[in-house]
């Protein structure tokens, strides 16, 4: 089995994504959650299982009906929508941080000009 630098740059970035959800969920970082760290590892390790056994694609597109090699272009898309997945997600949290935040605040100002 030949190695190509796709498989190789992919393998690499999903195990970082992999590494990086552990990180956060054991540091307790981001509200990360196990629902979060599950979805992450099956993402990432779906992407892992493709670049590195492509002819999967082929079994999965032969079982559901689909002809040819769609290789690429389910990689492409797993890629693009988890990477949208996880910026909105990333920076819903942040604005639920910064929402949170303003309202103590605010709060704190109101409690100040009671006393």
């Amino acid at each position: 089995m030949k190695i190509h630098i796709y498989q190789i740059a992919i393998t690499l970035i999903s195990s970082l994504m992999i590494f990086k959800g552990f990180e956060n969920y054991i540091k307790g970082k981001n509200g990360q959650t196990v629902l979060k760290l599950l979805v992450r590892i099956i993402v990432w390790g779906g992407m892992v299982l493709i670049a590195l056994f492509p002819r999967f694609t082929n079994i999965l597109a032969s079982t559901i009906g689909m002809e040819g090699n769609i290789n690429a272009i389910i990689l492409t898309g797993f890629i693009l929508v988890f990477l949208m997945i996880f910026k909105l997600l990333s920076a819903i949290e942040r604005l639920e941080q910064s929402l949170s935040q303003v309202t103590r605040n605010e709060t704190l100002k109101e409690i100040k000009k009671e006393d």
